[in-house]
């Protein structure tokens, strides 16, 4: 089975989570053939495996695009994610010390990706904390629920969130571990509502159409040489 499809998929990925893809831009199959030297039927592979993971749309008339995050979609996922990540701190009995020592380990990671400048890193550590918080904490059955709730959030967060506000989210998380650890669950369950209202007040005041690559330059393929 031809699997060249996988890397127009992890390269697409790529371009979106660090901002070179912004909402809206076009993805032409053509256009995408030529840069990756596939046929259409390899990209459409691709494509339909990103749309299916919510990344990319498409439209009968107008073809490949990715997707333009709203305010309302991206309000219902706050909001779910406000009630279920509260829920699980305020009911938790107690902490095993190497959970904490889990949290503060992915915490490190946050901090590497944010001070390196990658993008796509820090946008997948800082979403991915509240799923691997709900795994330490042994929330097993709410993974699957969380982790297509943080899907959705991660797109709108890599698009849109600043250097400067991924710091702060990184140090309201520490905020939380440092509350776990202490044992107040209840403080822990507050500031996570806390937190979740903040990147949602920043992300929303920050949706705009800003200016584009062009599509050769935005997935970094390089001039073929003459």
């Amino acid at each position: 089975m031809d699997q060249r499809w996988m890397h127009i998929d992890r390269t697409i990925v790529e371009a979106i989570l660090s901002g070179r893809l912004k909402p809206g831009m076009r993805l032409g199959e053509q256009e995408l053939g030529a840069l990756f030297n596939v046929s259409r039927t390899i990209v459409r592979q691709a494509l339909t495996r990103l749309e299916a993971r919510g990344l990319v749309q498409v439209t009968a008339r107008q073809g490949w695009f990715v997707v333009e995050p709203s305010v309302e979609e991206a309000t219902a996922a706050f909001q779910a994610r406000r009630a279920i990540e509260s829920g699980i701190l305020s009911t938790i009995k107690a902490i095993d010390p190497k959970a904490i020592a889990t949290l503060r380990e992915h915490l490190a990671r946050e901090r590497e990706a944010i001070a390196s400048g990658d993008v796509a890193s820090r946008s997948h550590l800082l979403a991915d904390f509240h799923v691997c918080l709900a795994e330490t904490l042994g929330f097993h059955p709410l993974l699957d629920i969380l982790s297509d709730l943080t899907a959705r959030s991660l797109l709108f967060e890599a698009l849109y969130q600043s250097t400067p506000d991924a710091a702060c989210s990184c140090d309201e998380h520490e905020h939380i571990v440092d509350l776990l650890a202490a044992g107040d669950h209840n403080g822990a369950a507050r500031e996570m509502i806390t937190h979740i209202d903040n990147i949602e007040r920043g992300l929303t005041a920050r949706i705009k159409h800003a200016p584009q690559l062009d599509l050769r330059e935005a997935l970094q393929i390089p001039l073929p040489k003459t």
